[in-house]
């Protein structure tokens, strides 16, 4: 149930006028630094006697293990240990994270076992067979070449349809079928009725295309270990306190024999929140040799052992009566997890989908089942937006389709059926309550800042140099993370700084900026003395890390909250400084008064006086410092309009985003040039998936995409200038009235570039294509639909 608040106090001062105050496009303060190349990534970072480790992989996507032969890389210069399935075994240590949930009859999902290293099979190309220790990179990488893995090699199936077929290849004993999770929401009944009385109905068969993740930082590891403190992982990852958590459940120790440290991370969209076995690798072989043991993983590594994102296949349809009001929509389809369980990839295809399918629209009724199974390819996660983006890319898709089929104007039919003010809060068939938003007039700004009744003279100019033009909508609507504790520390530091402690980790987003303007805003300090601390799990309370697009809304309200408690605390102190009854005192940009006085002391200076004041009496705090945990905001609704134009050359089929156009509604904007650059990348990735990705394997499991040299990243010149701007409605569910910002550039880019490009092949018969639209695919379409009767 969405919780309502009211407009919370204190929140006019927040969003008062001044340089750093909310609203105000600061500067990232961290980018000096980077900028500089002073930045401290993992592999940047070296401890003193430490060894180097490599991980030797399967070349087969599936078989059995029969042995791993280690005589001959043992023997080798430099080699300090080599670590296979058995040392995992004798170590102690459990099983990887698994992801768990129930079927649609009720039954728990199978959890196969995954250790850190195989033991008697193998399940894809890539799967980690042993961790080679040596002196010197080098030496360790010339011994991993040494490692002999005896496979027989199995069957192996790659796609989800495919690994759910009777006679497939099965991949683990728990998991009959392949099968993992049969998922069902929605009234069967209800929805089947809608359908059987509907007007029309549309249908579709849609792919959200694997996508590997590439972050620009690949990823890293350095283990400790003593025995009297514990373990010690540095490394980068979405939040220090989950994954202490993780390794505490693998290592089988409390969370007080582990710490977790991470510096800057560069980049992750999702695939950094999970554990990974290099990192058990790591933490053993540092117990083993007592010895620091550091990880890099390679860019052709990478490919292999990062969890990929999306794969899912889908069957959507859409409901209409006569008038084309919407009646029900219903999902069905199946989800591709890889081999191995990862700790959240079970959402995307499931809640996630049932959360973000209606998107902007008042739809009554709605269905969602899915069959999410095994597969001999990378495993599967989080990858910006973890199904959200695919939600509202199927909506949208059936909305365009439908239009064209019952000879209807699109934006018409949107307007028909979109949410009005008027009627939010709204009661979604989600269950979830829309607390926030004006969708019609998103839309008619977006209209406009496109340029949409212009696109005639537009489209002949393309055609005048033997070019189609296209246009698409992607009107959006997502479900940011559920309310989850998250610390607001505040730290008033010696050296007259003070240190915001929080449980969110930046790993490119700039978190240091905003939440620093946050406090600001609430307590007065000067900004320039504000620092931050996200990632050393010694330091936090508690902690839920980033993703989800949670952070401005979680680390914001603790730090508010904080702040409250910092002036109750200061109350108390001022009024024994000031000689004046607590009732009296008043706070109000960044000073405590005595009321109808001009008595009074600057929160900076009073957190001096009771760093120096020695002995105070009972009941006056010594210091203003809090280390508060806020029980967690619901989740916000993001929503905005993108509006995509492409040209395709028909000769060629290549297409380019010429045009592209957004507007949003993130409630308050902290800091609209980072909500803008969120905003940009997030469009760039939804280009990149639409046109560009293509994960491709073999039918014996082999990842044909490998490396960049075949797998297709969107470079500078595949995406256009972005426009960006805010038509914000903030939320009622938090205490700044924020809502996430950072995957909804994937939600509204998918459904917008790919509406565009079936717009511009619909010319030729062409109704729709899957993702990615590359060239090869496109011309063969285009080829096929010249051939065809009418074509």
């Amino acid at each position: 149930m969405t919780r309502i608040l009211r407009q919370p106090e204190g929140l006019d001062r927040a969003l008062a006028t001044g340089r750093f105050a909310i609203g105000q496009p600061v500067s990232r303060s961290e980018d000096p630094v980077l900028l500089r190349g002073e930045g401290r990534y993992t592999d940047d970072l070296d401890r003193p006697g430490q060894l180097y480790g490599v991980v030797v992989r399967s070349g087969v996507a599936h078989g059995i293990l029969r042995g791993v032969d280690t005589a001959a890389a043992a023997a080798m210069p430099g080699v300090a240990a080599i670590i296979t399935g058995a040392d995992i075994a004798a170590s102690g240590f459990g099983p990887m994270p698994a992801a768990a949930s129930r079927n649609r009859d009720g039954s728990d999902t199978p959890r196969p076992r995954q250790f850190a290293l195989a033991t008697d099979r193998v399940r894809y190309v890539g799967d980690p067979i042993a961790f080679v220790v040596a002196e010197t990179l080098q030496q360790a990488r010339d011994a991993a070449e040494a490692v002999l893995a005896e496979i027989d090699a199995l069957p192996a199936v790659t796609d989800a349809r495919d690994a759910a077929t009777p006679g497939a290849p099965q991949l683990h004993d728990e998991a009959p079928g392949n099968l993992v999770l049969d998922y069902h929401f929605g009234d069967a009944e209800a929805v089947a009725a809608a359908f059987a009385r509907a007007a029309h109905v549309t249908r579709l068969s849609l792919r959200s295309s694997r996508v590997i993740v590439s972050p620009m930082e690949p990823r890293a590891a350095i283990g400790e270990f003593d025995p009297a403190e514990g373990y010690v992982l540095r490394l980068g990852c979405q939040g220090a306190v989950n994954m202490r958590g993780l390794l505490c459940t693998v290592l089988g120790v409390p969370k007080e024999q582990v710490r977790v440290l991470a510096g800057h991370v560069g980049g992750s969209f999702g695939m950094k929140a999970s554990c990974y076995p290099e990192y058990v690798c790591a933490l053993l072989a540092a117990r083993q040799l007592g010895r620091p043991v550091k990880w890099t993983d390679e860019r052709s590594g990478s490919f292999l052992s990062d969890s990929h994102g999306r794969d899912h296949e889908m069957l959507a349809e859409l409901a209409l009566d006569a008038e084309g009001n919407f009646l029900a929509t219903r999902l069905t389809g199946f989800a591709n997890l890889g081999a191995y369980l990862s700790n959240v990839v079970l959402l995307p295809a499931t809640l996630n989908a049932v959360k973000n399918f209606v998107g902007v629209y008042r739809t009554p009724l709605m269905e969602v089942s899915s069959r999410s199974v095994f597969t001999n390819t990378t495993p599967v996660g989080a990858y910006r937006g973890a199904g959200r983006p695919e939600g509202n890319y199927y909506m949208e898709r059936l909305v365009e389709t439908a239009a064209r089929e019952m000879g209807l104007d699109p934006l018409a039919l949107r307007r028909r059926n979109l949410i009005r003010p008027e009627a939010i809060p709204h009661r979604a068939p989600s269950g979830l309550t829309y607390d926030s938003g004006d969708f019609p007039a998103t839309l008619d700004r977006a209209l406009a800042a496109a340029d949409w009744d212009g696109f005639a003279a537009r489209r002949a100019e393309s055609e005048a140099r033997g070019r189609i033009r296209g246009r698409g909508i992607g009107h959006y609507l997502e479900v940011t993370a559920d309310a989850s504790p998250e610390m607001g520390g505040i730290r008033f530091d010696a050296d007259g700084g003070v240190t915001i402690v929080t449980g969110t980790l930046d790993y490119g987003q700039g978190h240091a900026t905003p939440f620093a303007q946050v406090l600001h805003g609430k307590l007065g300090i000067p900004f320039e003395r504000i620092r931050l601390v996200q990632g050393d799990s010694s330091q936090l309370l508690a902690g839920g890390g980033t993703g989800g697009s949670r952070s401005i809304m979680q680390s914001g309200a603790a730090i508010i909250e904080a702040g409250d408690l910092v002036i109750e605390k200061g109350r108390r102190a001022a009024a024994h400084l000031l000689e004046a009854g607590e009732a009296d005192i008043e706070f109000a940009n960044g000073r405590f008064s005595v009321a109808g006085t001009d008595l009074g002391i600057d929160i900076m200076d009073l957190a001096e006086r009771l760093r120096t004041a020695g002995t105070l009496p009972e009941g006056v705090p010594a210091t203003l410092d809090v280390g508060h945990v806020t029980r967690g905001v619901p989740s916000a609704f993001p929503n905005g309009c993108h509006i995509a134009e492409v040209e395709l050359d028909p000769e060629t089929g290549v297409i380019e985003v010429v045009a592209y156009h957004t507007v949003n509604d993130f409630g308050v904007l902290v800091n609209p040039m980072l909500v803008a650059g969120q905003v940009h990348g997030g469009v760039a990735q939804g280009i990149g998936q639409a046109l560009h990705e293509l994960v491709a394997y073999d039918e014996a499991g082999q990842l044909l995409t490998g490396s960049f040299m075949d797998y297709a990243l969107p470079r500078a010149d595949a995406v256009p200038g972005i426009g960006f701007a805010s038509h914000p409605a903030p939320a009622r569910t938090n205490p700044l009235g924020v809502k996430g910002c950072g995957e909804a550039g994937c939600a509204g880019s998918l459904p917008a570039v790919m509406n565009a490009v079936a717009d511009a092949l619909s010319g030729f018969g062409i109704a729709h294509i899957d993702m990615p639209a590359t060239p090869r695919r496109v011309w063969e379409a285009i080829q096929a639909a010249k051939i065809r009767p009418g074509g």
